[in-house]
């Protein structure tokens, strides 16, 4: 499991530039069941997403077709984790 932290390095004007198209991608990411949960940060200067991938070469080939990734609005840091422990919710929402 990963969480990606992206931090804009772009101007706010390009971010809702490039948005729509970013959040389209996000969709299709969610329909294939990569993306768990998403948002942004408080303040806005990026985001956050849980993600499952089979592994990292596998999502780092996928965030390739990011918008923001490919246009350079933000920079995304991939931390891999391996889940313990989890609420009964979680698991539910998850399947497990």
């Amino acid at each position: 499991m990963f969480i990606l932290l992206n931090r804009y390095v772009r101007p706010l004007e390009d971010v809702d530039r490039v948005l729509p198209e970013h959040l389209r991608f996000q969709d299709e990411m969610y329909a294939r069941g990569v993306f768990i949960v998403s948002g942004r940060l408080v303040p806005r200067t990026g985001g956050v997403t849980l993600a499952n991938a089979a592994s990292r070469a596998e999502l780092e080939a996928l965030l390739r077709d990011d918008p923001f990734q490919r246009e350079g609005i933000a920079e995304c840091e991939i931390v891999e984790f391996t889940p313990t422990r989890h609420s009964e919710a979680f698991a539910a929402a998850m399947g497990l």
